[in-house]
């Protein structure tokens, strides 16, 4: 579920954060890769809203399959039915094997949430009433980011993350 703000200022603050968290943490994942004898794949996901049903997610993955091949009058069509339906949003996962055991999904946005947010926790954020705060330390006194406290932030993640990986 996408996070809440309180407000447009919280909602710019996550924008300035959000993409630069996101490369430190492919980075922090690739570098734990490079010595770990786990081996990744990433995988694109569909983030519904909870009160969508198996059969609007269906409706609309076979219009997007129409529109695909849809030409002229066609294509206006199917995308106006697209308009009226939920629109998911887009995921990624990060997918970890290692022989022996089950893989292991990590949800990258997640991942971003826990560094860009105070004390967030994808359980509350469940809750329909439930703001995020942004981890304002992240952010200097002239309103850039703070590089060295982000990296620091997710690279304890990343690391943590990896140390609690399954061994057998």
């Amino acid at each position: 579920m996408p996070p809440k703000f309180a407000d447009n200022i919280a909602w710019q603050q996550a924008e300035l954060l959000m993409q630069p968290a996101f490369i430190r943490i492919l980075d922090r994942i690739r570098k734990q890769l490079d010595t770990s004898c786990w081996k990744e794949t990433y995988e694109n996901v569909l983030i519904w809203q909870p009160e969508t049903t198996a059969e609007t997610k269906t409706e609309v993955a076979n219009l997007v399959k129409q529109l695909e091949s849809a030409q002229g009058e066609q294509v206006e069509e199917i995308e106006q039915a697209l308009m009226k339906l939920p629109t998911p949003t887009p995921g990624y996962h990060l997918c970890l094997h290692k022989e022996g055991l089950e893989t292991v999904k990590v949800d990258l946005w997640e991942l971003c949430y826990q560094v860009c947010f105070c004390n967030y926790s994808s359980l509350l954020a469940e809750s329909p009433n439930y703001i995020v705060t942004i981890d304002t330390s992240l952010i200097d006194e002239r309103g850039d980011v703070d590089w060295q406290l982000l990296d620091e932030k997710a690279t304890h993640l990343i690391e943590r993350l990896f140390a609690e990986l399954p061994t057998t």
